[in-house]
């Protein structure tokens, strides 16, 4: 059965906030085996493999017990077997940036397919920003000319909007995109997906919720479960 995916619509490690309460919810969806440290697997291609993104993630993963390996394309390492180093992982977390771009590279060495072998075998895949973007159908971006909808790898159906709340111009963008199901998650926001289960939203602020569009309704308000609660 396919893993679990989790996207992030802003905040955490990525955003230098060392609370953790994203990245511990991401280790409950793993199928880690007990006593076994989970295998995360970085990879920063939508930022071009940023130093600072990296020293993030091996900060706040190395803190919660976790091995982490990171997979840069810039530059690409000829010696490492990339498709393998995918499926091996517990947890493949997926950087921001530029989500048209990464996903170029990407289809140029073929490794959306190990993503997707990945999780078909039971990883777990989660990403902010570009890192949520690229699983669903389309996506909403600031990465192309005056900003707009494109397509993504179309693993989850829908639209995504990442930092929904950040800038003025993401929310009557959404409430254009035709069709449905559509979402809009905002900063400190998760959206988490399972097969054949109704996505599931959290966020590390009290009182957050998602802006969801479901077929055949009204966009509307959905809580989110408080990340930060005990």
């Amino acid at each position: 059965m396919s893993g679990a995916i989790a996207c992030i619509g802003g905040g955490g490690f990525a955003a230098d906030d060392t609370r953790g309460f994203q990245e511990r919810h991401l280790l409950t969806l793993l199928r880690t085996p007990a006593g076994q440290r989970p295998r995360v697997l970085f990879i920063g291609t939508a930022h071009g493999d940023a130093e600072r993104g990296q020293l993030n993630a091996h900060r706040m993963f190395a803190s919660l017990g976790c091995d982490l390996r990171t997979l840069p394309f810039f530059a690409y390492d000829m010696k490492r077997d990339y498709p393998a180093e995918a499926r091996a992982a517990d947890l493949v977390f997926v950087g921001g940036g530029n989500t048209p771009a990464m996903l170029a590279v990407w289809r140029e060495f073929g490794f959306e397919r190990a993503l997707h072998e990945a999780w078909q075998g039971g990883t777990a895949l989660a990403g902010i920003s570009a890192g949520a973007n690229c699983w669903f159908e389309h996506y909403v971006t600031d990465s192309v000319p005056g900003g707009g909808v494109r397509a993504g790898l179309g693993w989850l159906r829908g639209t995504f909007c990442p930092h929904f709340d950040s800038e003025a111009w993401l929310q009557p963008v959404l409430a254009a995109v035709p069709g449905a199901p559509a979402y809009g998650v905002r900063e400190g926001g998760m959206m988490v997906v399972r097969a054949g289960l109704e996505p599931e939203f959290f966020s590390d602020r009290p009182g957050a919720t998602a802006n969801v569009r479901r077929p055949g309704e009204a966009a509307r308000e959905v809580p989110a479960t408080d990340l930060a609660s005990p």
